[in-house]
């Protein structure tokens, strides 16, 4: 369950991001999760509860994901398609030319915080 390693990553982030913005709580965190990123989303975020909670900068936030569909496209005829559907092997041409144009990301997208939370000074 590489997961947990994630999640550890994102903390660091979050809290280098905090720190530099003289930030107290956050909220939320939300993730751009690719469809074939090998993260599993429901591993994720169990991992997230478990270490966000041992850190006060983070105790309750919710880690929110979106998932971004992969998309593959061929260099055979141009045209982009639905990876998980169709595999290397492009559904309108046959071409196996073809590279993963998105899909595969794990990304902080966002940083919630209170602001009644967060009083900079």
């Amino acid at each position: 369950m590489h997961e947990l390693g994630i999640v550890f990553y994102i903390i660091r982030d979050v809290k280098q991001v905090a720190e530099e913005n003289h930030v107290k709580h956050v909220s939320a965190v939300v993730m751009d999760i690719g469809e074939v990123s090998t993260v599993i989303p429901s591993y994720l975020t169990d991992c997230w509860r478990w270490a966000a909670d041992k850190e006060d900068l983070l105790r309750g936030c919710q880690l929110k994901v979106n998932t971004i569909a992969a998309v593959t496209h061929c260099d055979g005829c141009g045209r982009d398609y639905p990876t998980v559907q169709h595999g290397k092997t492009c559904p309108h041409c046959g071409s196996s030319q073809t590279w993963l144009l998105r899909g595969n990301e794990v990304e902080i997208k966002e940083i919630e915080v209170s602001e009644t939370l967060n009083n900079v000074s």
